[in-house]
């Protein structure tokens, strides 16, 4: 993994996820190792993050880095009219590896392709979102005890959810079996259920949630995302699709946990929360931990 870039979950194999899921194992045990002195972390985000970002700059921090970047596009030299290419050609002047968010598809491939270090996908419009994948997988290892054979509903945006894309993606390579629960207009694109039919997998469409909860392992609700609609009535008949709420659960299995990649606004209400079934904000705070294994398998220290 020294050196390479990481802009689709599928850049890395199967053994390389398992072996970040490992590392991240060892991180969160001792999260705070200084074994990323002398390198620097740009982080580059042209589109609002809190948990991303913040995870990752955590991750650099705890292990000695420093890190350089932006949080608004409008401070960089991006209002002046500087294009992509420019940007990342200077900033990896000044950096060992660029963590990068853009709302245009396919710009993080494009960077790899430009920068002389590496880069780290932070989401590229609704396209892909690699270090949220695996932490995703970290969290369903961590709570189901295994990352096999796993029952995983995704609810609401499908089409533009990039954290959904991903984590389909990923778990087509381990026998999963998929509900999805959305609108019609906001179903799941079809290369992405291409990988489940390339694959042999089984999956199920629900438009009713309360359906798919008694045969879940894991419930993964999405916000619906109001900054991908072109329309703003579009986005007005499906904002509110599905709620959440703790009586909901009682069907649930006891094992089951409840992820978001969050923000969330309204769509898990906030008596889920106090339900030992609700993991979200241990979810967020696993990505420290998987990010600290990125960083340094990428830069080649562990």
């Amino acid at each position: 993994m020294k050196n390479r870039s990481l802009v689709s979950i599928e850049d890395f194999s199967k053994e390389e996820w398992l072996k970040i899921l490992d590392l991240a194992e060892e991180f969160e045990k001792n999260p705070k190792q200084r074994i990323l002195e002398g390198n620097v972390i740009a982080t580059l985000f042209f589109e609002p993050s809190t948990r991303t970002r913040l995870s990752f700059e955590s991750a650099a921090s705890y292990l000695g880095a420093k890190v350089i970047g932006f949080s608004d596009a409008s401070s960089s030299s991006v209002k002046k009219g500087e294009s992509l290419n420019d940007t990342i050609l200077t900033v990896s002047n000044y950096s060992d590896i660029i963590v990068m968010r853009h709302p245009r598809e396919g710009s993080a491939r494009y960077a790899s392709e430009v920068s002389p270090v590496p880069i780290i996908n932070a989401g590229d419009g609704a396209n892909q979102h690699p270090s949220q994948t695996l932490l995703d997988l970290y969290s369903i290892r961590k709570t189901q005890g295994r990352l096999d054979n796993i029952h995983i509903t995704f609810v609401g945006d499908l089409k533009y959810g990039r954290t959904v894309h991903s984590l389909v993606i990923a778990l087509c390579n381990f026998n999963a079996i998929f509900h999805f629960v959305s609108p019609p207009e906001l179903k799941l694109p079809s290369y992405v259920k291409r990988h489940i039919k390339d694959a042999k997998l089984r999956y199920y469409q629900y438009t009713d949630l309360t359906e798919a909860i008694p045969k879940t392992d894991i419930l993964y609700m999405t916000r619906i995302q109001k900054e991908r609609f072109s329309d703003p009535i579009e986005y007005e008949k499906v904002k509110n699709a599905y709620i959440l709420r703790n009586s909901m659960l009682e069907e649930a299995k006891e094992s089951m946990k409840v992820l978001h990649p969050l923000p969330r606004v309204n769509e898990i209400t906030q008596d889920v929360d106090a339900n030992p079934m609700a993991y979200y904000f241990q979810q967020a705070q696993n990505g420290v931990y998987v990010r600290q294994a990125i960083l340094t398998s990428i830069l080649g220290v562990k």
